[in-house]
Protein backbone atom coordinates (compact mmCIF):
# COMPACT_ATOMS: atom_id res chain seq x y z
CA UNK A 1 0.00 0.00 0.00
CA UNK A 2 2.49 2.43 0.86
CA UNK A 3 4.68 1.28 -2.46
CA UNK A 4 1.29 2.44 -4.28
CA UNK A 5 0.80 5.79 -2.44
CA UNK A 6 3.97 6.52 -3.37
CA UNK A 7 3.70 5.49 -6.76
CA UNK A 8 0.59 8.12 -6.90
CA UNK A 9 2.71 11.23 -5.14
CA UNK A 10 5.37 10.91 -7.91
CA UNK A 11 2.84 10.70 -10.84
CA UNK A 12 1.01 13.56 -9.47
CA UNK A 13 4.20 15.26 -9.17
CA UNK A 14 4.51 15.00 -13.18
CA UNK A 15 3.82 17.31 -16.19
CA UNK A 16 0.14 18.49 -16.94
CA UNK A 17 0.33 16.37 -20.08
CA UNK A 18 1.64 13.40 -18.74
CA UNK A 19 -0.60 10.13 -19.11
CA UNK A 20 -1.33 8.04 -15.65
CA UNK A 21 -2.66 4.72 -15.94
CA UNK A 22 -3.46 2.38 -13.12
CA UNK A 23 -3.74 -1.33 -12.84
CA UNK A 24 -3.81 -4.60 -9.85
CA UNK A 25 -0.69 -6.26 -9.72
CA UNK A 26 -0.51 -10.37 -9.52
CA UNK A 27 -0.77 -9.74 -5.63
CA UNK A 28 -3.61 -7.47 -5.73
CA UNK A 29 -1.62 -4.21 -4.82
CA UNK A 30 -2.65 -0.75 -7.19
CA UNK A 31 0.26 0.42 -9.27
CA UNK A 32 0.72 3.34 -11.00
CA UNK A 33 2.36 3.99 -14.53
CA UNK A 34 2.85 6.21 -17.26
CA UNK A 35 3.42 2.82 -19.53
CA UNK A 36 -0.01 0.77 -20.31
CA UNK A 37 2.06 -2.62 -20.06
CA UNK A 38 -0.62 -4.58 -18.92
CA UNK A 39 -4.12 -5.33 -20.41
CA UNK A 40 -6.06 -4.41 -17.49
CA UNK A 41 -4.35 -0.60 -17.10
CA UNK A 42 -6.98 1.98 -16.65
CA UNK A 43 -6.22 5.48 -17.93
CA UNK A 44 -6.73 7.87 -15.07
CA UNK A 45 -8.15 11.62 -16.12
CA UNK A 46 -6.01 13.78 -13.67
CA UNK A 47 -7.11 17.45 -12.89
CA UNK A 48 -4.86 20.06 -13.83
CA UNK A 49 -2.24 20.85 -10.83
CA UNK A 50 -2.67 24.50 -9.14
CA UNK A 51 -0.26 26.66 -10.86
CA UNK A 52 1.05 30.36 -10.11
CA UNK A 53 2.62 32.45 -12.54
CA UNK A 54 6.18 32.66 -11.41
CA UNK A 55 6.97 35.41 -9.84
CA UNK A 56 9.80 38.06 -10.64
CA UNK A 57 12.66 37.84 -7.93
CA UNK A 58 13.42 36.18 -4.61
CA UNK A 59 10.18 34.55 -2.61
CA UNK A 60 11.64 36.12 0.63
CA UNK A 61 13.95 38.82 1.40
CA UNK A 62 16.87 38.13 2.51
CA UNK A 63 17.18 38.48 6.32
CA UNK A 64 19.89 40.65 7.77
CA UNK A 65 22.13 38.57 10.17
CA UNK A 66 20.64 38.86 13.41
CA UNK A 67 22.61 41.79 15.97
CA UNK A 68 23.10 40.70 19.44
CA UNK A 69 21.08 43.03 21.95
CA UNK A 70 23.23 45.79 22.78
CA UNK A 71 24.10 45.37 26.50
CA UNK A 72 23.67 48.42 28.43
CA UNK A 73 26.62 50.72 28.81
CA UNK A 74 26.71 50.94 32.78
CA UNK A 75 26.25 47.77 34.74
CA UNK A 76 25.54 49.87 38.34
CA UNK A 77 24.25 52.81 38.90
CA UNK A 78 23.39 54.02 42.04
CA UNK A 79 22.77 56.78 45.03
CA UNK A 80 26.00 55.82 47.63
CA UNK A 81 25.02 58.65 50.23
CA UNK A 82 22.35 59.38 51.26
CA UNK A 83 21.52 55.97 51.74
CA UNK A 84 17.46 54.95 51.09
CA UNK A 85 14.88 55.96 53.64
CA UNK A 86 18.10 57.78 55.89
CA UNK A 87 17.47 60.23 58.09
CA UNK A 88 19.64 63.12 57.59
CA UNK A 89 20.15 65.50 60.47
CA UNK A 90 21.68 68.69 59.39
CA UNK A 91 20.13 72.51 60.76
CA UNK A 92 21.81 74.57 57.29
CA UNK A 93 19.61 72.27 55.53
CA UNK A 94 23.14 71.24 53.75
CA UNK A 95 23.79 67.81 51.90
CA UNK A 96 26.26 65.99 49.39
CA UNK A 97 24.81 63.59 47.48
CA UNK A 98 27.29 60.48 46.18
CA UNK A 99 26.80 58.24 43.16
CA UNK A 100 28.74 55.82 41.77
CA UNK A 101 28.47 54.04 38.03
CA UNK A 102 30.38 50.80 36.59
CA UNK A 103 31.90 51.31 34.41
CA UNK A 104 32.97 54.93 35.61
CA UNK A 105 31.10 57.22 33.23
CA UNK A 106 32.08 56.91 29.69
CA UNK A 107 33.52 59.64 27.77
CA UNK A 108 30.82 62.40 26.12
CA UNK A 109 28.49 61.28 29.34
CA UNK A 110 27.36 63.05 32.61
CA UNK A 111 25.38 62.38 35.65
CA UNK A 112 22.66 64.79 36.00
CA UNK A 113 20.80 64.57 39.74
CA UNK A 114 17.24 64.81 40.55
CA UNK A 115 15.80 66.34 43.22
CA UNK A 116 11.66 65.30 44.14
CA UNK A 117 11.68 65.26 40.02
CA UNK A 118 13.24 68.30 39.12
CA UNK A 119 16.68 68.65 37.61
CA UNK A 120 19.67 69.95 40.45
CA UNK A 121 22.15 72.23 38.92
CA UNK A 122 23.63 71.41 35.42
CA UNK A 123 24.97 67.86 34.39
CA UNK A 124 28.61 67.19 34.84
CA UNK A 125 30.81 64.13 35.25
CA UNK A 126 31.55 64.17 38.64
CA UNK A 127 29.95 62.06 41.10
CA UNK A 128 29.58 64.44 44.02
CA UNK A 129 26.68 66.76 44.55
CA UNK A 130 26.15 69.60 46.80
CA UNK A 131 22.60 70.44 48.16
CA UNK A 132 22.23 73.89 50.05
CA UNK A 133 19.53 75.02 52.29
CA UNK A 134 17.10 72.11 51.71
CA UNK A 135 13.48 72.24 53.62
CA UNK A 136 12.83 69.59 55.71
CA UNK A 137 11.00 66.51 55.30
CA UNK A 138 10.97 63.62 52.82
CA UNK A 139 12.89 64.10 49.47
CA UNK A 140 13.21 61.95 46.57
CA UNK A 141 16.40 61.23 45.03
CA UNK A 142 17.52 59.72 41.68
CA UNK A 143 20.45 59.89 39.18
CA UNK A 144 20.55 59.90 35.38
CA UNK A 145 23.36 59.24 32.95
CA UNK A 146 23.05 61.34 29.96
CA UNK A 147 24.80 60.76 26.29
CA UNK A 148 26.38 63.90 24.70
CA UNK A 149 22.83 64.68 23.23
CA UNK A 150 21.18 65.32 26.61
CA UNK A 151 19.54 61.95 26.31
CA UNK A 152 19.09 59.83 29.46
CA UNK A 153 20.47 56.44 29.10
CA UNK A 154 20.33 55.27 32.94
CA UNK A 155 18.36 56.18 35.47
CA UNK A 156 18.06 55.09 39.27
CA UNK A 157 14.50 54.72 40.72
CA UNK A 158 13.38 57.55 43.15
CA UNK A 159 15.50 56.83 46.38
CA UNK A 160 13.68 58.63 49.54
CA UNK A 161 15.21 60.22 52.13
CA UNK A 162 14.35 62.43 55.30
CA UNK A 163 15.76 65.78 56.47
CA UNK A 164 15.57 66.97 60.29
CA UNK A 165 15.92 70.68 60.92
CA UNK A 166 15.66 72.04 64.69
CA UNK A 167 13.22 74.69 64.67
CA UNK A 168 11.23 76.42 67.70
CA UNK A 169 8.33 74.01 66.70
CA UNK A 170 10.80 70.87 67.40
CA UNK A 171 11.72 72.12 71.36
CA UNK A 172 12.80 68.93 72.87
CA UNK A 173 13.70 70.36 76.48
CA UNK A 174 11.35 69.87 78.85
CA UNK A 175 9.42 72.15 80.24
CA UNK A 176 10.91 74.42 83.00
CA UNK A 177 9.26 74.72 86.31
CA UNK A 178 8.01 78.32 87.19
CA UNK A 179 9.40 79.63 89.98
CA UNK A 180 7.28 81.73 91.90
CA UNK A 181 9.54 84.68 94.05
CA UNK A 182 7.51 86.27 97.03
CA UNK A 183 8.44 89.49 98.51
Amino acid sequence: MARALLGLLLLLSLGVNAEVYTYLDKDGNRVFTDQPRRSNAQRLNLTPANAMPKMPGPLYAPMAPAQPPEPPAYQVLRILVPEPDATIRANDGELIVTVSSDPTLLPGHSYRLMLDGVAVGEPGRSPVFPLHNLDRGTHQLSVEILDQRGQTLEQTPNQPFHLKRVSVADNDSEEQPVVASHP
